[in-house]
């Protein structure tokens, strides 16, 4: 009992660390200012559909599908589970997610890897910047490995070891992050409480022969090998809350809302509803909103619908969500996952 109390109380002070470290959160002067921004999108379909107001875990959904928000999420797994996501992005860009966990008593573990996909990109430079069968390509990869555990029936924790890698034409940058988090669960009220620090490591910058430039040096050809800036990568702190409550035998409800502050944003928020007819049918919706709505290409609604198949101890689970943007036409995302 002293350990895990122990272990409570370093994860809080962490997070108040952590939180006070990181006072100038939500701060729009350096919006644009960080790197692989890619972290920060939703990469399932409940979760888009709910407008990626997840850190507070639910009960019921897949552990993998929590991870992206809050890892101590990943609790709600009940034995093993496997996902598979796929994201049409925005300009033909290709999203894919893949994820397994398993628990062991009170513990649980997992593994996740994301990639993105940019195609074929026509190459163009200063001295030739027509459009030609020339080509060069692009892909953005993240490597996650999380440890959650129940410290209680009401209290757990969770945290992910992420290797983020980049690969633009001939430069790349690699680097690692984590994300850190607690749940608590209000005993049979249908309450949950999330906290989550996300995307937390060191500075990173491209490198690689993309940078070098020839030159004349003293009168000499020379190639010069320049360096790529530093960057931060867009650590944010989430807290979340979810409340479902039944309607009869044969429904339930879900609200969910969240407070998301990002160190390199404007703050946002987002609620999200879930309609669930006799654990088989799911109709989701969500909204996020944040001060300048003007600077980003997502209108902030979100919808959603699921299907949930029990057989014999195994759950199949596939979900669609639609993500509203302008001026493109919008983000579709469908996940798949199973649950023995």
């Amino acid at each position: 009992m002293k350990t895990k109390l122990l272990v409570l109380c370093v994860l809080a002070v962490g997070f108040m660390t952590l939180t006070l470290d990181d006072a100038q959160a939500g701060d729009k002067d350096r919006r644009g200012t960080a790197g692989s921004e890619q972290l920060l999108v939703p990469l399932t379909a409940r979760t888009v559909g709910l407008g990626g107001g997840f850190a507070s875990g639910l009960t019921g959904a897949s552990g993998l599908e929590g991870l992206w928000a809050n890892p101590a999420a990943l609790t709600v797994n009940t034995g093993t589970n496997a996902l598979f996501s796929h994201m049409a992005y925005v300009a033909e860009i290709d999203v894919n997610h893949i994820g397994i966990a398993q628990r062991f008593g009170a513990n649980q573990i997992a593994l996740t890897i994301t990639n993105w996909g940019f195609g074929d990109i026509p190459l163009q430079t200063e001295a030739n910047p027509e459009i030609t069968d020339v080509t060069w390509s692009a892909s953005f990869y993240t490597v996650g490995a999380t440890y959650a555990r129940d410290f209680t029936d009401r209290i757990a924790a969770g945290v992910t070891f992420k290797v983020v890698s980049e690969r633009i034409d001939d430069m790349n940058a690699t680097g690692v992050a984590f994300d850190a988090g607690m749940t608590y669960t209000v005993g049979e009220s249908g309450l949950r409480f999330g906290v989550s620090l996300k995307n937390f490591g060191p500075q990173r910058a491209y490198d690689g022969t993309g940078l070098n430039r020839n030159a004349r040096v003293g009168g000499m050809d020379a190639t010069i090998s320049l360096d790529g800036a530093d960057y931060e990568l867009p650590s944010l702190l989430n807290f979340g809350i979810a409340y479902t409550r039944p309607l009869g035998a044969a429904a339930e409800v879900t609200l969910l809302g969240n407070f998301r502050s990002n160190s390199f944003a404007s703050d946002q928020y987002s609620a999200g509803l879930e309609f669930g007819l006799q654990n088989l049918v799911y109709i989701r919706g969500g909204y996020q909103f944040e001060e300048d709505m003007d600077l980003t290409m997502f209108s902030g609604a979100n919808f959603g619908a699921g299907l949930n198949l029990n057989a014999v101890g195994t759950a199949l689970t596939v979900d669609y969500a639609y993500r509203t943007t302008d001026p493109f036409d919008g983000v579709h995302v469908i996940t798949a996952s199973v649950t023995l």
